[in-house]
């Protein structure tokens, strides 16, 4: 009895023996294979050695990587090169994680799932990394070129142009888009590598229609042909014939506004030899003795545009430095200059 239990128990011992034997030959043969259902990217690399599987990569991932990304925008390419980008792939760390992967549980565990053929059902990113600075580079001259600044509608007082300038819209390039789109396609293995870079019309502040409805009324004094010219919405609307200031004392040019108004304005005379015995006087409006008569619109340091009842006077330069005009004209004209309006005195 002691003799067969001894016998079986070789037996088994050898049968135990050839089954770790076998079980370690085969987890051999395979740990230079990766397991079945890895992959890396979208890249099946099965059942391939490391070797294998870094030429797999190479193929499905490196050389369409290698390929350079083109933005077009407004008629224009401008390239962005991988290496310009400083894309770099880690394959060989991607291909050691998968074989780290497939070497996961005991030699047992590892030999089962071999045998039955069970998929790992692992899918791995494959380390790519690209310089953030050199994407923002190209989007930076891509919008140099695209970006359109919009233009508001203007007139230039300063000159005596009443002419406007047109308003134009602007464009300006959707940036954080674009460097989307740039990633997207730097990183991708399809065979498409072109970006369109989409832009945006930038409206102006100020539109022509806006800038007329900013000026309600304008007042251009031509002192050389003793005219003033009314314009209304940046057109001229009326001209009316004017006195102006007499040499030595003659009405200021430039550009100012109506700084305030009024009706029967009384005269404060000036200190000035020319004012006689009024001279630091307060003349009531509407007295015969009081020269600005109907309306008022000051404009300048005591000077102003009034009326005037030495109608012979229109068309000369008579006055103290004021701008004469007739009194049914002047009254015309007050009720249509607001205050602040520009008076250009050229």
């Amino acid at each position: 009895m002691r003799t067969r239990a001894a016998v079986i128990a070789a037996v088994v011992g050898l049968l135990l023996l050839a089954g770790a034997g076998a079980v370690y030959g085969y987890d051999r043969a395979h740990s230079d294979h990766i397991g079945t259902g890895v992959r890396i990217a979208g890249v099946d690399v099965s059942e391939l050695t490391p070797e294998q599987a870094h030429a797999k990569l190479r193929r499905a991932v490196l050389d369409p990587l290698s390929r350079p990304v083109v933005v077009r925008a407004r008629g224009e390419r401008y390239t962005l090169t991988p290496e310009r980008a400083g894309v770099a792939v880690d394959v060989e760390g991607s291909v050691d994680a998968a074989m780290q992967r497939t070497r996961e549980g005991g030699i047992l565990r590892r030999t089962w799932r071999g045998l039955r053929g069970e998929s790992l059902d692992a899918e791995l990113e494959l380390d790519i990394t690209y310089s953030k600075r050199a994407l923002a580079r190209l989007v930076k001259r891509v919008g140099k070129a695209v970006d359109k600044p919009a233009v508001d509608a203007s007139i230039d007082l300063e000159e005596g142009d009443v002419t406007p300038r047109p308003s134009e819209a602007g464009r300006r390039l959707l940036a954080r888009r674009l460097e989307r789109q740039l990633r997207t396609r730097l990183l991708d293995v399809g065979d498409d590598k072109t970006v369109r870079a989409r832009t945006v019309v930038v409206e102006p502040k100020i539109t022509t229609a806006e800038l007329a409805e900013r000026y309600p009324a304008i007042v251009f004094v031509d002192r050389a042909n003793f005219k003033l010219t009314l314009y209304r919405e940046l057109e001229p609307v009326k001209t009316y014939g004017i006195a102006v200031g007499q040499v030595g004392l003659e009405t200021p040019a430039g550009l100012y506004r109506v700084q305030n108004k009024a009706i029967d304005p009384a005269w404060s005379v000036p200190n000035s030899d020319w004012a006689g015995d009024l001279a630091g006087k307060v003349i009531p409006g509407g007295v015969p003795e009081n020269p600005l008569k109907a309306r008022w619109l000051g404009i300048y340091d005591g000077a102003g545009i009034h009326g005037t009842d030495a109608e012979g006077s229109i068309g000369t330069a008579a006055s103290h430095g004021c701008i004469r005009m007739r009194i049914p004209e002047v009254i015309e004209l007050y009720e249509q200059v607001p205050v602040n309006s520009p008076v250009y005195i050229s």
